[in-house]
Formats: structure tokens, sequence, C-alpha cells
């Protein structure tokens, strides 16, 4: 009679019963039936067995490295609170080392990384390069045109807002990048979304910035923007597989630092999908630019960008994660040039830097110049500041604000209302940002782009259609 190996048997020789039982039995009784010992059975049996989960690190078991200090009470609370989120992040058991830049400020539940935060890591984590993968700026300089006319040209071609650009209106990118998306089965179904928020820049802080290089007087364009819906959709397909892997591998990992093995196939088709993400967020940005130029009939001088929302793999095999963090070593992308941009607000000269590499901010500097509050916190700051009733800042409180903030730049808003939570008073003083870049030796200032006049998104949901519908009402 051939002998049968039951689950009885498999916990009798030290294995854990689970899910994977059932595949570990009808391994272990196929050797036995292809005439394997009990030993091959047992052998076969463990082939299946899940590793071993992994804890959470002790507290204070990875460096931080600091790069911010305060420069009054509120920027003390925030550092505390960035501080305690990153403490919490570092125990993910494959985290290796993590860095605190001068713009850091809280992005969500504690343990999840601060905007300003770099981390290193044995692995790919999608939770921290965020939905805005690839959020980036790119810089074209126009040495025969005038910052006027350049503002009103990137004004008519750009795009701003939710959605993509309205039928017959649309923007391809390019058949290589298109070709990318198709090969890639995380991103094959999103090749018409693709298609659809091409040349579009969003909302919320995400800007087309005109001025003048510090060092010719020629007028430039900055851009700061995403990957759109694109990026979105795929960091929510990575948080799920990312997620699978936290529950076989390690549970006690938060849910937003999930991960995902690089050495697996989930892993490389996950790191590829960022690699054509990044492709088509770079053509988003030198399309603007290049349709502003058409309508300039103007010619485009030098031109580089940067991401500072991504995932960057070093010689040394780890992946750094920069969330709100541009990288400031050298060759980071096979495209790097050696300077990089960061902004401020709209009201303050673009910083064009040269990265210093430094081990304390593990080879990253800042990507502007943060906040210290949320938009919500701070819009109820300035309607105390201004004695607004119940209803909230009035038409007067915000001529007067954007008359403080904005005065002698020409600032608009593509929906045709300003966001106040996106004025300069909403992020931290850049002057000590800026010294606080040099006084940790993150990156060199070798130029600036001083401001002109700036396009956002604007309020658009003040004006949206379901708002005018119920006002009417």
């Amino acid at each position: 009679m051939t002998e049968v190996i039951s689950g009885q048997d498999l916990i009798d020789a030290g294995m854990s019963q689970g899910k994977w039982f059932r595949a570990a039995l009808e391994a272990a009784n196929k050797a036995l039936n292809d005439g394997g010992s009990m030993a091959d059975a047992l052998a076969a049996a463990r082939a299946h067995q899940p590793a071993p989960t992994l804890p959470l690190r002790s507290d204070n078991g990875v460096t931080i490295h600091m790069n911010i200090r305060a420069e009054n009470a509120h920027e003390q609370d925030n550092i505390e609170k960035v501080n305690a989120t990153m403490r919490e992040l570092v125990r993910t058991p494959v985290v290796r080392a993590a860095a605190i830049m001068p713009d850091a400020c809280p992005s969500g539940p504690v343990g999840t990384i601060p905007v300003g935060g770099v981390v290193a890591s044995e692995a790919i984590h999608p939770g921290m390069h965020s939905a805005d993968i690839c959020c980036s700026m790119a810089i074209s300089v126009f040495p025969d045109a005038s910052p006027k006319a350049l503002l009103d040209a990137v004004h008519t071609v750009t795009h701003f807002g939710p959605g993509g650009r309205p039928r017959g209106a649309q923007i391809k990118p390019s058949e290589a990048t298109l070709a990318a998306f198709q090969q890639n089965p995380l991103l094959r179904e999103m090749v018409s979304v693709g298609i659809d928020h091409f040349a579009t820049q969003g909302d919320g802080n995400h800007f087309a910035y005109v001025g003048q290089m510090r060092s010719t007087g020629e007028p430039a364009l900055v851009t700061h923007h995403g990957s759109r819906a694109p990026g979105a959709r795929l960091y929510e397909r990575g948080m799920k597989i990312a997620d699978r892997f936290r529950q076989q591998l390690s549970p006690e990992t938060l849910r937003e630092n999930a991960w995902i093995p690089a050495e697996s196939e989930e892993g490389e088709i996950y790191w590829s999908a960022l690699q054509a993400v990044r492709q088509w967020t770079k053509e988003n940005h030198f399309a603007i630019h290049d349709m502003a130029a058409e309508k300039l009939v103007a010619k485009i001088g030098d031109r580089f960008w940067n991401e500072h929302n991504f995932v960057f793999r070093k010689s040394d095999g780890l992946f750094y994660h920069g969330k709100g963090a541009t990288p400031a070593f050298d060759n980071w992308a096979g495209d790097a040039t050696d300077l990089t941009i960061i902004p401020m607000n709209m009201a303050e000269p673009i910083l064009i830097v040269r990265g210093s590499n430094a081990d304390n901010g593990l080879g990253f500097s800042p990507h502007g110049a943060g906040r210290n509050f949320s938009r919500t916190a701070h819009i109820r700051r300035l309607r105390e500041e201004y004695g607004a009733d119940a209803r909230g800042l009035s038409p007067n409180n915000i001529a007067a604000i954007m008359e403080k903030e904005t005065k002698g730049l020409d600032v608009r808003f593509y929906a045709g209302s300003p966001d106040v939570s996106e004025l300069p008073s909403a992020y931290k003083n850049a002057a000590h940002v800026k010294k606080q870049i040099e006084h940790y030796g993150l990156a060199e200032v070798v130029d600036e782009v001083i401001p002109y006049g700036s396009i956002m998104a604007g309020d658009w949901q003040s004006n949206a259609p379901w708002r005018r519908g119920k006002r009417r009402g």
C-alpha cells in the first residue's frame, strides 16, 4: 500500500499549519508516489513553507540624519512631528538609513514618510514615492523672449486642474513612451489615460513659473508637476502588490511602508513601470515648454530637469526613496546633468544648485521651502488674521492677501479664483531654508531664476459646475 502523508505528519515534522499546507501535502504525496523517501516528501513539503516573518526593528536601530533646525516655535513643533514619523518608519525591517531635509513636514499618519524625507532600503516602497510619482522640475531658457510674452504663451498652451485635455485637444506622448506603457503589465491599461493627461499640470502646488536668470538676464520657464493619472494609478497597483508581500513577510510593518522585493518578478515589473512613468513625465514637462516656444516662434537655449518624488538605485544596491527630496549625488540618472532645481515660493527666486552628495543627506538636497502648516490650517490662520467671518475669506480679504503677498508679480490662476493656500506665506521662510542648505552642505547655489510671474491651478472647486448648481438652487 502506498504511504500517504497527512497534515499531522507535517506538524509532527515541525511545520506550522497554514493555508500553504494544501500545496505542501500535494507535493509531498507526489514525491512518495514517484518513489521518493519520506525525507524526500518532507523536503518537497518544506519547499512550500512561507518564509519566516520579519519583526519590526527596535527603536533607534537605524540612523536618521537630521538636516533641519527650528527658526521659531512653529518650526520646532513641525520638526518634532517629522522626527516622530520617521522614527516609526525606520522600524521597517528592510530600511537601512534615513535623512530629513530642511523643508521637511508631515504628510500622513505617524510612520508615513514626510515630505522632505529620504529613505534607503533593500526594497522598493511605493508608499515612499507617494501617488505623485516623479513629481519634478524642468527649466528651459528662452534667450530671445520677453518674460511677459513667455508667460502669456505658457498660459495659452498649458492645462491645469483635474482631468485631462478635452477630446480633440489631446497631445500624444512619443511612440517610445507609448510602447513602454504597452509592454508593461502594470501600465498596459493606462495608454489611453496617458494620452488624456499628457501636457497637463494638475493642481495643488504645481506651477508654471517665468523669471529671468540672475546670471544672464535671459527669460526662463520652470514647470513643476508629476505623472498625473498614470502615476496615481501605478501607485495604487504598487501599494496592493506591496501589501500582499507585507502580509506574507512582515505583517507588523505599517501598510504605508510595505515593500516589493526588488528581486521578485513583481519588483522587476514595478521598477520597469517606474522608469516608463519617469519618461512620460519628462516628456510632459518639455511638451509644454516646446508648445510655448512654438507659440512664440522662439528658440530654446539650455534646458534640464530633475525629479524629487522618486526611487533611485545606487551602486551599493540599495533603493533611495526621495519624497520631496532632490537627488544630489553624481549620475543619479542616465540623463542627469550636474545641476538641479529647487523652488521656494512664487515670490522668491528659484535656486539652481549643484549637488554635494553629502553623507548626512544620503546624497539628496531639499525640493523646496516646505510647509509648517497644512493647507487647511494655513487658511484658518489667514481667516483669523484678516477677521473673516464664519463664511470664510471674502473677496476683499483675498484681494488684500494677494496685494500683500504677490505685489509686483504677474500671478495668475488657471481656474480664475486664487488659491490662497499656495501663496508665499503658506511656506517656510525661503532665506532660512537656503541658509540651512548651506549649513548642512547639501548643495551649492550656482544661479537663480528671479520671479516675473507664475500660473497655478487656483481654486478650481469654487466655480465647479456642481457648486454653481447648488448655489442656484
